[in-house]
């Protein structure tokens, strides 16, 4: 609940409730272990809707990691994509952490299993010749117990993919042990590798009270709202229709909201496009 999908939701769900007269929907928010968790949830009909990264959605859609022994999730539909989000890996100060490769040795959360953010660090790890699985102590946190964690001195720096500014993240450096951020750069064959990794910073003018006073360069992806191609086109383009009509007061929700609009958030997304929410794009001049 302390990232930003939560909200989002919580905002899509408030939106159609207050049209149940109109479509017959209620719906409601649930709280989950992440990326990876929503793609596999909606794909079983536990949920209609989740967020996901867009590179969980790519790799859902190609049958890649951790869906690589299942094959690729051709029932997985991209309604549109939402903000974007920094790869942001936090360090105390003490800890004399400068960069990727003074990991090595230390206690470090890559992020719980099940979450896109795991994925990230792995990611972002192996790119700077780290193996997370022998070169420091990785831990599975969940992003809403890391920062009491980096506080409490039992780990020394964590990642967390998530849109700017961040609760999490303020937390994590409002406490008395000072904070900063690592840069994350040099992923260039990264970059190549993997099409859905964009550059990214890391604003520090959000967070006043970390020792890093200018922006962190790093990477990011973008969250994306998906559903699964069972969920019925009414249903589907009735929730589009409300996210792109009430998009003003949407991005007054949250920060990272800010730089959204109706045409970049059809960019990012690599499953098919859900016919409910293409309907909806052609009615409006969206998509031809």
């Amino acid at each position: 609940v302390t990232g930003v999908y939560y909200p989002a939701g919580g905002a899509i769900a408030k939106m159609i409730n207050q049209k149940r007269k109109e479509y017959g929907i209620r719906a409601s928010v649930e709280s989950t272990a992440g990326s990876v968790y929503n793609v596999n949830a909606i794909l079983a009909g536990d949920l209609e809707f989740g967020i996901v990264q867009s590179d969980r959605q790519y790799q859902a859609t190609k049958g890649l990691a951790d869906w690589k022994n299942r094959g690729p999730q051709g029932d997985l539909r991209a309604i549109c994509s939402l903000h974007r989000e920094a790869v942001t890996l936090v360090a105390a100060k003490e800890s004399k952490i400068k960069s990727l490769a003074d990991l090595k040795g230390k206690r470090v959360n890559i992020g719980n299993p099940g979450s896109g953010q795991r994925g990230n660090a792995i990611d972002v790890l192996a790119e700077a010749g780290l193996n997370w699985k022998e070169d420091f102590k990785a831990e599975s946190l969940k992003p809403a117990e890391a920062p009491k964690m980096l506080q409490d001195n039992r780990i020394d720096a964590f990642f967390y993919t998530v849109g700017h500014p961040s609760g999490a993240i303020t937390e994590a450096t409002s406490g008395k042990r000072k904070v900063q951020f690592i840069p994350i750069n040099g992923m260039e064959s990264l970059f190549k590798k993997s099409p859905y990794y964009t550059k990214a910073i890391v604003p520090a003018k959000a967070y006043p009270m970390s020792e890093s006073k200018t922006d962190v360069p790093s990477i990011g992806v973008v969250a994306t709202f998906v559903t699964s191609k069972k969920v019925s086109d009414d249903v589907v383009y009735a929730i589009t229709k409300e996210l792109f009509e009430n998009l003003s007061d949407f991005k007054k929700l949250h920060p990272a909201f800010a730089r959204l609009t109706k045409k970049n958030m059809l960019d990012g997304m690599s499953a098919p496009l859900h016919p409910g929410a293409k309907k909806y794009y052609q009615e409006v001049g969206l998509l031809k």
